[in-house]
């Protein structure tokens, strides 16, 4: 058993730094939501803690599935469960009071359709992905990769209360974004994987061929992040930053195909985390620079 406090034990079954990036574009939702100024501040906190608490819940839902799988590899060994830190019950009972705290704020303090959306995640990653598609399918992080790709939709409808096309060219972005991020982590555990029966990509098809897929998503990546300044979502900051992110993100991934350093797949796995935080952060940035509103009177709307 370790020797962690149970606080830190319970903190790590809600896998804080992913939920962290989730809030952080659900964040960024909220405020491109909104053509000036920024959400009512207690709608923004509210939802934030709504979908972080159902993050959290699919995260501990996750832990109790994979306990088995964790023990077996290296990465994981250290988890709670696997370590008997905590009981199956312990955390299925974590995992339903987030679940619980979750749908009640957002639907008795922001609206129907986000708690529904929010759910319909939770239910994707915690169950559909975790207990079936992880385990049967190459394809899983494809397939799964839509309830991961949710939180800045969220955000969206919880300030508006509509799905619209710009809401959902944000969870394009995260949908594309999601297999070279985790092929790249696949790629650097594959023998853990492999060890702990896992069908990931590079387990069942082999390096090379994951190394195509990850090239044919990273330029799909690009191209989709080209869209927000051709719809008018943002202006010339963020064009320029995120075709040299995708660009370096891309150049990366191509480099692993002859590359014979063994951390590099890890290297590329952090940079598409710092990828994904910069361009959303430029959105948020670019959506609140005067340049934009230029843009958009000179671009969007050519007679004045």
């Amino acid at each position: 058993m370790s020797q962690q406090s149970k606080f830190s034990q319970y903190l790590e079954l809600t896998k804080p730094k992913v939920v962290l990036l989730i809030v952080f574009t659900a964040l960024v939702g909220m405020l491109l939501s909104v053509d000036e100024g920024i959400p009512p501040i207690m709608t923004m906190i509210y939802a934030l803690v709504g979908i972080g608490f159902a993050a959290s819940s699919a995260a501990a839902i996750n832990h109790w599935a994979d306990q088995k799988i964790d023990a077996i590899m290296l990465r994981t060994q250290h988890r709670p469960l696997p370590q008997g830190d905590l009981t199956d019950a312990n955390v299925i009972i974590f995992a339903f009071l987030l679940c619980v705290i979750s749908m009640g704020i957002l639907l008795y303090k922001i609206n129907t359709l986000t708690a529904v959306l929010t759910f319909f995640s939770l239910i994707g990653y915690a169950f559909i992905y975790t207990f079936f598609l992880k385990r049967v399918t190459p394809q899983n992080i494809v397939i799964g990769g839509a309830a991961g790709a949710a939180p800045p939709v969220l955000g969206w409808t919880a300030v508006t209360g509509n799905l619209t096309g710009d809401a959902l060219l944000l969870f394009a972005i995260i949908y594309l974004w999601t297999p070279p991020h985790f092929w790249a982590l696949a790629i650097h555990r594959v023998d853990d994987y492999a060890k702990a029966k896992i069908p990931m990509l590079p387990v069942t098809h082999g390096i090379k061929h994951t190394l195509l897929h990850m090239i044919l998503y990273t330029i799909l990546l690009l191209l989709i992040s080209i869209m927000p300044y051709l719809v008018g979502m943002c202006g010339w900051v963020y064009l320029i930053g995120a075709i040299l992110l995708g660009l370096r993100f891309l150049q990366l991934v191509l480099q692993m195909r002859n590359s014979k350093d063994p951390m590099l797949p890890w290297k590329v796995f952090k940079f598409s985390i710092w990828y994904l935080m910069i361009l959303f952060a430029l959105l948020l940035i670019d959506h609140y620079l005067p340049i934009h509103d230029l843009h958009n009177k000179v671009f969007l709307n050519p007679i004045l």
